[in-house]
Protein backbone atom coordinates (compact mmCIF):
# COMPACT_ATOMS: atom_id res chain seq x y z
CA UNK A 1 0.00 0.00 0.00
CA UNK A 2 3.20 2.42 0.74
CA UNK A 3 3.99 1.55 -3.18
CA UNK A 4 0.70 2.62 -4.57
CA UNK A 5 0.49 6.05 -2.33
CA UNK A 6 4.04 6.84 -3.53
CA UNK A 7 3.27 6.20 -7.26
CA UNK A 8 -0.38 8.49 -6.41
CA UNK A 9 1.46 11.35 -5.18
CA UNK A 10 4.38 10.96 -8.24
CA UNK A 11 1.21 10.87 -10.17
CA UNK A 12 -0.37 13.92 -8.97
CA UNK A 13 3.13 15.49 -8.89
CA UNK A 14 3.40 14.72 -12.39
CA UNK A 15 -0.02 15.90 -13.63
CA UNK A 16 1.05 19.04 -11.83
CA UNK A 17 4.12 19.92 -13.36
CA UNK A 18 2.79 18.88 -16.43
CA UNK A 19 0.27 22.10 -16.85
CA UNK A 20 3.22 24.20 -15.41
CA UNK A 21 6.03 23.17 -17.78
CA UNK A 22 3.30 23.36 -20.67
CA UNK A 23 1.91 26.96 -19.49
CA UNK A 24 5.79 28.25 -19.54
CA UNK A 25 6.59 26.81 -23.41
CA UNK A 26 8.24 28.55 -25.59
CA UNK A 27 10.56 28.37 -27.94
CA UNK A 28 13.88 29.27 -25.62
CA UNK A 29 16.70 26.27 -26.25
CA UNK A 30 17.57 26.68 -22.75
CA UNK A 31 15.84 24.05 -20.41
CA UNK A 32 15.69 24.70 -16.23
CA UNK A 33 18.14 22.81 -14.42
CA UNK A 34 14.86 20.25 -12.60
CA UNK A 35 15.72 17.80 -9.68
CA UNK A 36 12.84 16.06 -7.74
CA UNK A 37 12.57 13.45 -5.10
CA UNK A 38 10.92 12.58 -1.98
CA UNK A 39 10.51 14.16 1.02
CA UNK A 40 8.18 15.28 3.96
CA UNK A 41 5.78 12.49 3.01
CA UNK A 42 5.29 13.69 -0.81
CA UNK A 43 7.05 14.50 -4.18
CA UNK A 44 9.22 17.49 -4.31
CA UNK A 45 10.82 19.23 -7.17
CA UNK A 46 13.16 22.23 -7.55
CA UNK A 47 13.63 24.10 -10.69
CA UNK A 48 16.51 26.74 -11.72
CA UNK A 49 15.96 28.61 -14.75
CA UNK A 50 19.26 30.67 -14.86
CA UNK A 51 21.21 28.21 -13.34
CA UNK A 52 23.46 25.62 -14.88
CA UNK A 53 24.39 24.74 -11.21
CA UNK A 54 24.23 20.82 -10.18
CA UNK A 55 26.19 21.63 -7.12
CA UNK A 56 23.24 24.78 -5.87
CA UNK A 57 20.82 21.93 -6.19
CA UNK A 58 23.02 19.52 -4.39
CA UNK A 59 23.11 22.01 -1.46
CA UNK A 60 19.38 22.42 -1.83
CA UNK A 61 18.51 19.08 -1.36
CA UNK A 62 21.23 18.34 1.49
CA UNK A 63 19.02 21.77 3.44
CA UNK A 64 16.31 20.07 2.65
CA UNK A 65 17.21 16.71 4.18
CA UNK A 66 18.19 18.71 7.22
CA UNK A 67 14.79 20.39 7.73
CA UNK A 68 13.34 16.98 7.48
CA UNK A 69 15.31 16.08 10.20
CA UNK A 70 13.43 19.05 12.46
CA UNK A 71 9.82 18.68 11.12
CA UNK A 72 9.71 15.21 9.74
CA UNK A 73 6.18 13.78 12.21
CA UNK A 74 7.26 10.43 11.89
CA UNK A 75 11.18 9.75 12.35
CA UNK A 76 11.37 8.92 15.52
CA UNK A 77 14.93 10.75 15.60
CA UNK A 78 13.04 14.69 14.28
CA UNK A 79 12.90 17.24 16.58
CA UNK A 80 9.28 17.34 16.31
CA UNK A 81 8.62 13.38 16.85
CA UNK A 82 11.01 14.00 19.98
CA UNK A 83 9.05 17.34 21.37
CA UNK A 84 5.87 15.61 20.67
CA UNK A 85 6.84 12.52 22.41
CA UNK A 86 8.88 14.32 25.14
CA UNK A 87 7.65 11.42 27.98
CA UNK A 88 5.62 11.49 30.50
CA UNK A 89 5.57 14.15 33.19
CA UNK A 90 7.37 16.55 30.47
CA UNK A 91 5.73 19.76 29.72
CA UNK A 92 8.44 21.60 27.97
CA UNK A 93 10.85 21.91 25.23
CA UNK A 94 14.34 23.81 24.57
CA UNK A 95 13.54 24.47 20.46
CA UNK A 96 15.63 25.05 17.75
CA UNK A 97 15.47 28.43 15.89
CA UNK A 98 13.44 26.57 12.80
CA UNK A 99 11.22 25.08 15.44
CA UNK A 100 10.18 28.15 17.36
CA UNK A 101 9.71 29.98 13.77
CA UNK A 102 6.97 26.89 12.84
CA UNK A 103 5.10 26.87 16.17
CA UNK A 104 4.85 30.54 16.22
CA UNK A 105 3.25 31.13 13.14
CA UNK A 106 0.74 28.17 14.30
CA UNK A 107 -0.20 29.65 17.25
CA UNK A 108 -0.56 33.01 15.71
CA UNK A 109 -2.61 31.02 12.76
CA UNK A 110 -4.66 29.04 15.60
CA UNK A 111 -5.48 32.42 17.73
CA UNK A 112 -7.04 34.49 14.27
CA UNK A 113 -9.29 31.90 13.12
CA UNK A 114 -10.52 31.27 16.99
CA UNK A 115 -9.33 28.08 16.99
CA UNK A 116 -11.13 26.82 14.01
CA UNK A 117 -7.32 26.50 12.48
CA UNK A 118 -5.34 24.25 15.83
CA UNK A 119 -2.02 23.97 15.27
CA UNK A 120 -2.34 21.04 18.50
CA UNK A 121 -4.30 18.70 16.46
CA UNK A 122 -2.23 16.07 16.32
CA UNK A 123 -3.60 13.66 18.79
CA UNK A 124 -6.92 13.97 16.60
CA UNK A 125 -5.31 14.08 13.08
CA UNK A 126 -3.27 11.32 14.00
CA UNK A 127 -6.33 9.01 14.57
CA UNK A 128 -7.46 9.61 10.49
CA UNK A 129 -5.83 7.50 7.74
CA UNK A 130 -5.82 9.33 4.96
CA UNK A 131 -2.33 7.85 3.37
CA UNK A 132 -4.04 4.39 2.05
CA UNK A 133 -5.22 1.29 3.18
CA UNK A 134 -8.98 0.40 4.66
CA UNK A 135 -10.49 3.46 5.10
CA UNK A 136 -12.16 3.44 8.14
CA UNK A 137 -13.98 6.36 10.70
CA UNK A 138 -12.00 5.83 14.18
CA UNK A 139 -14.42 5.25 16.89
CA UNK A 140 -16.46 8.09 18.42
CA UNK A 141 -14.81 7.38 22.15
CA UNK A 142 -11.39 7.70 20.81
CA UNK A 143 -12.19 11.02 18.88
CA UNK A 144 -13.94 12.34 22.18
CA UNK A 145 -10.49 11.70 23.44
CA UNK A 146 -8.46 13.02 21.17
CA UNK A 147 -10.50 16.23 20.82
CA UNK A 148 -9.81 16.77 24.46
CA UNK A 149 -6.25 16.68 24.06
CA UNK A 150 -6.33 20.08 21.18
CA UNK A 151 -6.13 23.34 22.34
CA UNK A 152 -3.41 25.58 21.33
CA UNK A 153 -4.05 28.02 24.02
CA UNK A 154 -2.23 25.16 26.68
CA UNK A 155 1.33 26.53 24.52
CA UNK A 156 3.22 29.24 25.85
CA UNK A 157 6.57 30.04 24.15
CA UNK A 158 9.34 32.00 26.46
CA UNK A 159 12.42 32.96 24.84
CA UNK A 160 13.34 29.16 23.32
CA UNK A 161 11.43 27.24 25.57
CA UNK A 162 8.02 25.91 24.03
CA UNK A 163 5.74 25.26 27.74
CA UNK A 164 2.74 22.87 26.66
CA UNK A 165 1.52 22.85 29.91
CA UNK A 166 0.86 19.30 30.08
CA UNK A 167 2.44 16.29 28.82
CA UNK A 168 0.02 15.41 26.08
CA UNK A 169 -0.26 17.99 23.70
CA UNK A 170 1.50 17.61 20.33
CA UNK A 171 2.15 20.04 17.31
CA UNK A 172 0.46 19.02 14.16
CA UNK A 173 3.33 20.31 11.26
CA UNK A 174 0.73 20.00 8.53
CA UNK A 175 0.07 23.53 7.73
CA UNK A 176 3.04 25.19 8.42
CA UNK A 177 6.48 23.16 8.30
CA UNK A 178 6.65 22.70 3.83
CA UNK A 179 5.56 26.82 3.58
CA UNK A 180 8.24 27.41 5.90
CA UNK A 181 11.01 25.25 4.62
CA UNK A 182 10.07 27.10 1.58
CA UNK A 183 10.61 29.95 2.56
CA UNK A 184 14.42 29.04 3.87
CA UNK A 185 15.10 27.01 0.62
CA UNK A 186 14.32 30.72 -1.42
CA UNK A 187 16.67 32.35 0.84
CA UNK A 188 19.42 29.74 0.24
CA UNK A 189 18.89 30.02 -3.21
CA UNK A 190 19.24 34.24 -3.11
CA UNK A 191 21.98 33.70 -1.58
CA UNK A 192 23.88 31.37 -4.25
CA UNK A 193 22.87 34.14 -6.75
CA UNK A 194 19.34 32.41 -8.19
CA UNK A 195 17.11 34.83 -9.82
CA UNK A 196 15.01 32.97 -11.47
CA UNK A 197 13.82 29.36 -9.93
CA UNK A 198 10.40 27.22 -9.22
CA UNK A 199 10.10 25.66 -5.60
CA UNK A 200 7.27 22.94 -5.60
CA UNK A 201 7.11 21.22 -1.87
CA UNK A 202 4.06 18.36 -2.80
CA UNK A 203 2.17 21.74 -4.20
CA UNK A 204 3.29 24.33 -2.24
CA UNK A 205 4.38 26.45 -4.86
CA UNK A 206 7.17 29.23 -4.74
CA UNK A 207 8.61 31.68 -7.21
CA UNK A 208 11.90 33.21 -7.34
CA UNK A 209 11.80 36.26 -9.66
CA UNK A 210 10.56 35.44 -13.03
CA UNK A 211 10.78 33.48 -15.75
CA UNK A 212 12.66 35.46 -18.16
CA UNK A 213 12.74 38.95 -18.49
CA UNK A 214 9.52 40.67 -18.66
CA UNK A 215 7.40 37.14 -18.63
CA UNK A 216 5.86 35.36 -15.11
CA UNK A 217 6.02 32.06 -14.10
CA UNK A 218 2.27 31.33 -15.27
CA UNK A 219 0.63 28.74 -11.93
CA UNK A 220 -2.10 26.65 -12.68
CA UNK A 221 -5.22 26.21 -10.18
CA UNK A 222 -6.44 22.98 -11.09
CA UNK A 223 -10.04 21.61 -10.34
CA UNK A 224 -10.23 20.34 -6.86
CA UNK A 225 -10.22 16.69 -7.52
CA UNK A 226 -7.91 13.59 -7.17
CA UNK A 227 -5.79 13.34 -10.04
CA UNK A 228 -7.38 16.27 -12.49
CA UNK A 229 -5.49 17.95 -15.01
CA UNK A 230 -8.24 20.09 -15.87
CA UNK A 231 -7.13 23.59 -15.10
CA UNK A 232 -9.88 26.87 -13.87
CA UNK A 233 -7.57 29.17 -13.67
CA UNK A 234 -4.09 30.79 -14.71
CA UNK A 235 -2.11 33.30 -12.58
CA UNK A 236 0.92 35.39 -13.63
CA UNK A 237 3.69 34.63 -10.95
CA UNK A 238 6.73 37.12 -10.25
CA UNK A 239 8.19 36.47 -7.07
CA UNK A 240 5.46 34.65 -4.85
CA UNK A 241 4.16 31.54 -3.29
CA UNK A 242 0.41 29.57 -4.27
CA UNK A 243 -0.51 27.48 -1.85
CA UNK A 244 -3.65 25.26 -2.22
CA UNK A 245 -5.79 23.60 0.71
CA UNK A 246 -8.22 21.17 -0.18
CA UNK A 247 -10.51 18.08 0.39
CA UNK A 248 -8.63 16.15 -2.56
CA UNK A 249 -5.22 16.08 -1.37
CA UNK A 250 -5.83 13.31 1.40
CA UNK A 251 -8.94 11.73 2.01
CA UNK A 252 -11.39 8.00 1.61
CA UNK A 253 -15.06 8.06 0.81
CA UNK A 254 -17.40 5.80 3.02
CA UNK A 255 -21.01 4.84 2.94
CA UNK A 256 -21.22 7.67 0.54
CA UNK A 257 -19.46 10.77 2.90
CA UNK A 258 -16.70 11.86 1.56
CA UNK A 259 -13.44 12.20 4.85
CA UNK A 260 -10.86 14.39 3.96
CA UNK A 261 -7.72 15.53 6.03
CA UNK A 262 -8.42 19.02 7.02
CA UNK A 263 -10.47 18.40 10.40
CA UNK A 264 -12.61 20.50 12.47
CA UNK A 265 -10.90 20.51 16.11
CA UNK A 266 -14.07 20.72 17.56
CA UNK A 267 -15.78 17.83 16.38
CA UNK A 268 -12.73 15.51 15.50
CA UNK A 269 -14.27 15.11 11.96
CA UNK A 270 -13.30 16.71 8.69
CA UNK A 271 -15.04 20.06 7.58
CA UNK A 272 -18.16 20.25 5.70
CA UNK A 273 -18.54 23.20 4.72
CA UNK A 274 -19.44 23.93 1.04
CA UNK A 275 -15.72 24.58 0.25
CA UNK A 276 -13.56 22.34 -2.09
CA UNK A 277 -10.27 24.13 -2.08
CA UNK A 278 -8.75 27.78 -1.22
CA UNK A 279 -5.40 29.23 -2.66
CA UNK A 280 -3.75 31.39 -1.59
CA UNK A 281 -1.13 33.94 -3.31
CA UNK A 282 1.52 35.98 -1.13
CA UNK A 283 5.07 36.89 -0.53
CA UNK A 284 5.96 34.10 2.03
CA UNK A 285 5.04 30.45 1.35
CA UNK A 286 5.14 30.04 5.24
CA UNK A 287 2.20 32.48 5.40
CA UNK A 288 -0.19 30.99 2.62
CA UNK A 289 0.45 27.53 3.77
CA UNK A 290 -1.23 28.64 7.46
CA UNK A 291 -3.80 30.68 5.68
CA UNK A 292 -4.89 28.51 3.40
CA UNK A 293 -5.65 26.19 5.76
CA UNK A 294 -7.23 28.38 8.39
CA UNK A 295 -9.25 30.51 5.56
CA UNK A 296 -11.09 26.78 4.84
CA UNK A 297 -11.56 25.92 8.24
CA UNK A 298 -13.26 28.99 8.86
CA UNK A 299 -15.59 28.42 5.81
CA UNK A 300 -16.61 30.78 3.42
CA UNK A 301 -17.70 34.39 5.19
CA UNK A 302 -15.20 34.04 8.28
CA UNK A 303 -12.54 32.76 5.72
CA UNK A 304 -12.60 35.57 3.49
CA UNK A 305 -13.00 38.07 6.02
CA UNK A 306 -9.72 36.87 7.59
CA UNK A 307 -8.14 36.64 3.88
CA UNK A 308 -9.40 40.38 3.21
CA UNK A 309 -7.57 41.35 5.94
CA UNK A 310 -4.66 39.78 5.18
CA UNK A 311 -2.27 42.93 4.07
CA UNK A 312 -0.09 41.51 0.96
CA UNK A 313 -2.27 38.38 0.34
CA UNK A 314 -5.09 37.55 -1.85
CA UNK A 315 -6.86 34.11 -2.75
CA UNK A 316 -9.28 31.92 -4.35
CA UNK A 317 -12.14 30.11 -3.00
CA UNK A 318 -14.14 27.01 -4.94
CA UNK A 319 -17.20 25.70 -3.81
CA UNK A 320 -18.69 22.71 -4.08
CA UNK A 321 -20.69 23.75 -6.99
CA UNK A 322 -17.63 24.61 -8.70
CA UNK A 323 -17.86 28.44 -8.35
CA UNK A 324 -14.81 30.33 -7.85
CA UNK A 325 -14.87 33.28 -4.89
CA UNK A 326 -12.37 35.75 -5.38
CA UNK A 327 -10.84 37.90 -2.24
CA UNK A 328 -10.53 42.00 -2.94
CA UNK A 329 -7.51 42.69 -4.47
CA UNK A 330 -6.78 39.21 -6.24
CA UNK A 331 -5.56 39.59 -10.21
CA UNK A 332 -8.45 38.07 -12.35
CA UNK A 333 -6.04 35.51 -13.92
CA UNK A 334 -6.91 33.62 -17.22
CA UNK A 335 -8.90 31.12 -18.44
CA UNK A 336 -7.69 27.74 -19.49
Amino acid sequence: MKKKSLAALALVLALFLGILWHLHGTKESKKPLERSGFLFDTVIAVSLYDKQDEAVLDEAFQLLEQYEEIFSPTKSESELYRMNHRGSGVTTWKASPAMLDMVKLGLRYSELSDGAFDVTVLPLSSLWNFSGGEAKVPAEADIETAVSKVDYRHVRIDGDVIDFGDDFTQIDSGSTAKGYIADRLKDFLVEKGVKSAIINLGGNVLCIGEKAKGKPFQIAIRKPEEHSNEVVKILDIDGLSVVSSGVYERFFDLDGVHYHHILNPRTGYPYQNGLVSVTIVGPSSAECDALSTAVFSLGREEGMALLEKTEGYYGYIILEDGSILASAGAQPGKNP
